[in-house]
């Protein structure tokens, strides 16, 4: 199993702590924003009494609301369309499981989420990367790049959307690109779209499960943890219209038995969050992505991957290692006991040697916190000798 590059680096910014340092989390994508009030309050005044197993595929009542929630976004799927999963991961590894066998392979635009490459491994499966590049700001590669790629084991093509770690968001155009591809092919196209509600410059999101015709093609993952601010929760869904896929990746919710029962109250209050809620939210991270960006581009040397959706971007630095350059801001480092602690974006790729010079940031800080890690960032990038 590869190491997560987002948190293999803690027990160096631990010792940060033990040394008396600050330390500005650029590294995780864990929103300081508060959970939706409503979801708190589902927890705290429920009157259980016994908390039971709920159904495999998770309750009908929530399901339901799901599906509701998804029409009132233009995608319209049933409640048995739906089985919510331990956190949009265990939805991602339901989804391998149940489209793939061992040595079976999935195209994924890269740079991607890493733990991608950490499911396929759990899964026997192997990923088979195709290159988006920062200087195109991680669009969509040609079409004609993922066709080259295509074998007789290929099974899906996965897309995160608006994307972890690039912010890219995906157009109506480039989506139905790949829709075409897949049903020319007999793919699966998947799509992560946790990141849904952040969207900016008044572009929309486009979910490929409001593509007519790609009904028996299209799998969605889905997730509460960035939406309400409920990382910790660990609920989320797999959603698609193909009934066998369906029908067999309840298979494997029934092996895991549920989804938290508690956390699934929780959701399912978040379900009623005013959409006053959202606007706040995209507006202060709207805010938070112009401050980042501005105070990067004060940096000489380093190119940025605007986002224009989910809190992250991909940032390339003068430097030949980011994994060392991120362990010495840690261990080495500091400007009156602070420093900034980075996720070296080489294990957003499976490309070996791609992506060394570049790191992720998520600005899940408030400005002024974001403007003071870039300083330091930018102080430390003066010093530092690779």
């Amino acid at each position: 199993m590869p190491e997560s590059p987002i948190r293999k680096l803690v027990p160096y910014s631990e010792k940060a702590y033990k040394a008396g340092k600050k330390v500005y989390h650029l590294n995780i994508g864990q929103p300081d924003i508060k959970t939706p009030q409503v979801a708190l309050d589902a927890v705290k005044n429920n009157t259980l009494t016994t908390i039971e197993y709920s159904r495999s595929e998770g309750s009908e009542q929530y399901r339901t609301k799901i599906a509701n929630y998804y029409h009132k976004n233009n995608i319209e799927v049933k409640h048995d369309d739906i089985i919510v999963t331990t956190g949009g991961s265990e939805a991602l590894l339901f989804t391998f499981g149940s489209i793939m066998d061992t040595d079976d392979e999935i195209i994924i635009p890269e740079p991607f989420y890493a733990n991608y490459n950490g499911f396929s491994t759990a899964s026997g499966v192997n990923v088979v990367p195709v290159i988006s590049k920062i200087e195109d700001n991680f669009a969509l590669p040609p079409i004609s790049e993922f066709e080259k790629l295509i074998t007789p084991k290929t099974k899906a093509i996965l897309i995160c959307n608006p994307g972890n770690p690039t912010g890219y968001l995906y157009s109506k155009e480039e989506i139905l690109q790949l829709a075409e591809l897949v049903k020319k092919h007999d793919l699966f196209l998947i799509a992560d779209e946790v990141y849904r509600e952040f969207t900016y410059d008044g572009v929309q999101h486009h979910s490929i499960m409001s593509i007519d015709g790609l009904e028996d093609y299209a799998i969605m993952i889905d997730s509460v943890s960035k939406r309400y601010s409920m990382c910790g929760a660990r609920i989320g869904c797999l959603v698609s219209k193909n009934k066998t896929v369906i029908k067999t990746a309840l298979k494997f919710a029934q092996a895991r038995l549920s989804p938290p029962t508690l956390a699934q109250i929780a959701s399912e209050a978040a379900l009623d969050t005013p959409q006053s809620y959202f606007d706040e939210v995209k507006s202060e991270y709207l805010g938070r992505r112009n401050t980042l960006i501005a105070e990067l581009e004060k940096i000489d040397g380093v190119k940025i991957g605007v986002p224009k959706g989910a809190f992250y971007c991909i940032v390339e630095l003068p430097i030949k290692n980011s994994d060392k350059f991120a362990q010495w801001l840690l261990e080495e480092f500091d400007i009156d006991k602070e420093t900034v602690m980075v996720a070296p974006a080489a294990g957003f790729y499976s490309t070996p040697g791609v992506g060394l010079n570049q790191i992720r940031i998520a600005y899940v800080l408030n400005k002024e916190s974001l403007i003071k890690a870039v300083t330091l960032l930018k102080e430390a990038l003066k010093v530092y000798k690779d």
